[in-house]
């Protein structure tokens, strides 16, 4: 039986092993971290409320086959997003911008899409081809939009102005001229883990060909031991930063305690003003994550900072307007190619991709097949 080495317990190295394993593998995961599930790790803190210890993860797809592949591990249970922004005038408008976000900005009564539709037609600005974020904002929402709901929130996440930033990062965010209010509505498919993503991945992990170590880095000299790697680490790290550093974004995470139960009617409220934090998430507004009735709420809020500020914990790749730093990833890529025969890079940081959980999913099902399809 040949033997495979996996670094990083998150996703993508989860669904190599599991299919590493069901095709007759044997799969050794490794993780420097001492616990699995990578960045959706949960857990219940002293209120009884179940914490997604590195920020909310959500799950929402068009992608039937993913959806399909995750459930054979746990139950999942609907949920529809709901963000709102809280403006300088202490209202808190919906995200994406909607019919009553443009309402409450410009004092307007709109009533139905038209009219707004209209509206942001008339402020937007004529940039054909957008070079920047800012410009592909600015021809969307135009400047008033643009500068209260994306500048200050831009600044505080990247440290990079909107216009130093790809403009691919907002293209990801939609706008509407309805009064849809939910996040991710353009998905079919939005659910959570109805026992938490580390339930989730204990049964993804519960196979007799699958061994794990965590607090344990990888080392080079394991390779030896296997006969490939698949390998979820920061790809410059692997290569010792040979051709420079990949930069990331990282969070503090400030945990508060409330002893309001009730609900405000969203998850989570993001902040356009100039402060340190970007938003904040009130987990009991999520399904089946007050797991023991206390009383009492955490609310939890985000504060960007550098990776190496923060115990070298990278969770967003940083995407500029003019590519330098997909240039060096580039330039690893081209190592790593020389290196096919027995080491593949996989998940965020081996691809320096910020990716969704069901992209995660998907990119490694397609990956390990074709892996498997070559044996």
């Amino acid at each position: 039986m040949k033997s495979i080495l996996i670094v990083g317990a998150g996703f993508a190295g989860a669904v190599h092993a599991r299919c590493l394993a069901e095709a007759g593998y044997r799969v050794q995961v490794i993780d420097q971290r001492p616990h699995i599930a990578g960045n959706v790790y949960d857990y219940v803190d002293d209120n009884g409320m179940r914490v997604h210890a590195y920020g909310p993860h959500l799950f929402h797809t068009k992608n039937t086959e993913v959806a399909d592949w995750i459930r054979q591990f746990g139950v999942f249970v609907p949920y529809t997003h709901k963000v709102r922004a809280r403006l300088p005038d202490g209202q808190f408008a919906p995200m994406p911008i909607n019919l009553d976000t443009v309402n409450m900005v410009f004092g307007t009564d709109f009533t139905d899409a038209a009219q707004v539709a209209a509206h942001l037609a008339r402020v937007a600005l004529p940039i054909a081809e957008p070079a920047n974020a800012a410009e592909h904002l600015y021809s969307k929402i135009g400047r008033d939009l643009t500068d209260l709901f994306f500048r200050p929130y831009t600044k505080k996440m990247w440290v990079l102005d909107l216009e130093d930033m790809s403009a691919a990062v907002v293209k990801r965010i939609p706008l509407r001229s309805d009064r849809t209010d939910t996040y991710f509505a353009d998905d079919e498919l939005q659910m959570m883990p109805r026992d938490g993503y580390t339930a989730l991945f204990q049964a993804l992990f519960d196979h007799p060909a699958i061994a794990i170590s965590l607090s344990t880095a990888f080392d080079k000299a394991m390779l030896a031991g296997y006969d490939f790697c698949f390998n979820a680490m920061p790809i410059d790290a692997y290569f010792d930063f040979a051709e420079g550093e990949l930069p990331y974004r990282s969070i503090r995470f400030h945990h508060a305690t409330s002893d309001d139960t009730a609900q405000p009617g969203w998850c989570t409220t993001n902040y356009t003003d100039t402060g340190k934090l970007t938003r904040a998430t009130r987990w009991d507004a999520l399904p089946h994550h007050v797991v023991r009735e206390t009383g009492r709420r955490t609310i939890t809020a985000e504060e960007p900072c550098d990776y190496r500020d923060n115990a070298m914990e990278r969770y967003y790749p940083v995407k500029t307007a003019d590519g330098r730093y997909q240039a060096i990833y580039d330039r690893y890529r081209a190592l790593a190619e020389a290196q096919a025969a027995r080491i593949a890079f996989i998940g965020r940081c081996g691809t320096y991709q910020y990716l969704d959980m069901d992209q995660v999913i998907n990119q490694s099902l397609a990956h390990v097949r074709r892996w498997l399809a070559r044996q």
